[in-house]
């Protein structure tokens, strides 16, 4: 195959991975947790006419600057309020994320200028078919918004350091980049970027440069894009809230872990790196091997920089998350685009030069990308084997759920395993990669239009919403015990009383208002056994966390309870599969 017809090829399957991003995105309901704050944070600010003060459940919500809600509130303008409408810009970010791996690619690349475009498409089309991105892309919209202004910022950087004439054009942007990533999510965006930047020019030992990087100007651009909402946040509420973020978000969540409730090891982020990269994460260490083949034999010119500067980027950001006590698997993610960049770069410099030792890890990683993908689509086709049966029917445990399309997206990952083992293993590596990324690609297309809208029966918010807005008036009381649902806020548009300790709910419960709580059928005889009122179970819906080790465990599916401190007459009808039950 000739370079311009594998080109074509690339970009039209680049452009085929690229429209899931951005088709039914108002078909799911709101996912819970992370999503249900940008869903209705942007609403309150808008219903109430305030855009400083953010507020969740209306009450106030200062764990993060307001930059992403103010995204999200213009979208709101301009389309109208709705989960879809909150998603087309995190769909945007998602594809930022992915040119910008592009962009990198090319500038790393150390071939023949006539072939970086192809390395910058590879790297381009291996982001855009990971599975991970499309399903965050589609549901989290902090950590992509915070991913793709700090890729910005290398991205900028990097062009820098290749375009020397336009250096100043390219810092200006990349410190518009951290103004934004700092109102997104706080300080980390300058520190993090600030150290990465400080070791490259110490590795090429080039300190004296740091003149040349604008800093004063710098300052001045971060300062104006950040600092008038915090003037207005002080002006109105004073240093309180501006501390407790600073130092409770950010320094406690760091070095104590506050807010995150599992403990990691310093290893955690190792399987990480490749995970949310998949499936070029997988040339990774070819990549390694490259760079040090570069460095033996003296060739870094200004593209070896840049792909120094990529390393950097990941071990740095690595590095600092090893050594948090709060490890979040997406708190690396600013490093897809660099492990994408240089893993198509390996991938396509070991196309073409089989017999230097580089390649045989290129070889190896086109034969592992494929040997994962038959692996992959076995293993769904053996777990989900009972997801043909009628969904109407409620399953008796987690590993008989049905799911619409997951035995389809199962048997398109075998096949195209398999005959991507089957190229890899002839050395046709780069027609290897085209069909695992073609067989991605398939695989999101059927994620979108059948898995997702499928799995909307096991997400009971909505359904939980509509049942109450037909029982509670506005005097009742509405609350949650011991379970995140916080989409109940935006489906009901009313204040929802969350308690993750009974005595506030049994309070409620004992008081003179009608009360409805929603609570796992695991939790419910907690309250019970606490509160001198009877109580009476309205309805139950059935919940799913797609997770494998839930579903490994083929133990019952949890169920959420609506209970009540009034009951109703015996024989009312409600929906799910209880009907005035008193307990």
């Amino acid at each position: 195959m000739g370079i311009e017809s594998r080109r074509s090829i690339l970009i039209a399957l680049l452009a085929l991975s690229v429209a899931p991003y951005f088709v039914n995105l108002g078909v799911s309901a709101i996912w819970d947790a992370n999503e249900a704050f940008y869903v209705q944070t942007p609403r309150e600010m808008l219903e109430r006419g305030d855009l400083v003060l953010p507020t969740f459940n209306y009450e106030p919500r200062l764990n993060k600057p307001v930059l992403s809600y103010w995204i999200v509130a213009a979208f709101y303008t301009v389309f109208g309020v709705s989960p879809g409408v909150q998603r087309l810009p995190i769909a945007i970010g998602g594809l930022v994320l992915i040119g910008v791996a592009l962009l990198l690619a090319r500038a790393g690349w150390p071939g023949p200028r006539t072939q970086a475009l192809d390395a910058g498409l590879w790297a381009a089309l291996g982001l855009a078919v990971s599975p991970r991105l499309l399903l965050f892309a589609r549901r989290i919209f902090i950590d992509i918004y915070i991913s793709m202004f700090m890729a910005l910022t290398l991205l900028f950087f990097a062009l820098a350091e290749r375009h020397p004439q336009r250096r100043r054009t390219f810092l200006g942007l990349m410190y518009v980049a951290i103004g934004l990533a700092t109102l997104t999510k706080g300080p980390m965006a300058i520190a993090l970027p600030g150290l990465v930047f400080l070791l490259y020019l110490t590795l090429f030992r080039e300190l004296r440069r740091v003149r040349d990087l604008m800093i004063p100007t710098g300052m001045l651009i971060v300062a104006a894009i950040v600092l008038p909402w915090y003037y207005a946040l002080y002006l109105r509420d004073g240093w309180t809230p501006i501390v407790s973020f600073l130092l409770g978000e950010n320094l406690a969540r760091f070095a104590d872990g506050v807010g995150v409730n599992a403990s990691r090891g310093p290893l955690f982020y190792i399987p990480v790196v490749f995970s949310d990269a998949l499936p070029w994460s997988v040339f990774l260490p070819a990549a390694a091997a490259w760079w040090f083949a570069d460095r033996r034999q003296a060739t870094l010119g200004p593209d070896g920089r840049v792909r120094a500067l990529l390393w950097l980027w990941i071990l740095v950001i690595v590095g600092f998350f090893s050594l948090s006590e709060a490890k979040q698997d997406l708190y690396i993610f600013p490093i897809v685009p660099a492990v994408a960049a240089l893993a198509s770069i390996a991938l396509v410099r070991g196309a073409s030069a089989l017999p230097a030792r580089p390649a045989s890890f290129v070889r190896w990683g086109a034969v592992l990308t494929a040997a994962l993908l038959l692996i992959l689509g076995a293993g769904v086709l053996f777990v989900f084997r009972g997801s043909g049966s009628d969904p109407s029917i409620p399953p008796p445990s987690a590993a008989a759920v049905h799911l619409d399309g997951v035995l389809p997206v199962g048997a398109v990952a075998l096949c195209g395993g398999i005959a991507a083992l089957a190229a890899a293993l002839r050395h046709r590596l780069l027609a290897a990669s085209l069909l695992v990324a073609a067989t991605l690609a398939a695989a999101n297309w059927l994620i979108v239009l059948r898995v997702l809208p499928g799995f909307e029966v096991y997400k009971p918010v909505p359904a939980l919403a509509r049942d109450l807005a037909g029982r509670a008036a506005a005097a009742d009381g509405i609350a949650t015990y011991n379970i995140a649902v916080p989409s109940l806020v935006y489906y009901l548009g009313r204040r929802v009383e969350m308690a993750y300790d009974p005595a506030p709910i049994v309070g409620l419960l004992e008081s003179d208002r009608r009360v409805f709580v929603i609570v796992q059928n695991e939790d419910y005889a907690i309250l019970r056994s606490s509160s001198r009122v009877t109580t009476c179970v309205l309805s139950t819906y059935p919940t799913f966390d797609l997770k494998l080790r839930d579903v490994l465990a083929d133990e019952p599916l949890p169920r959420l309870l609506l209970i009540t401190n009034r009951c109703e007459p015996q024989g009312t009808r409600a929906p799910g599969d209880a009907s005035g039950t008193q307990r």
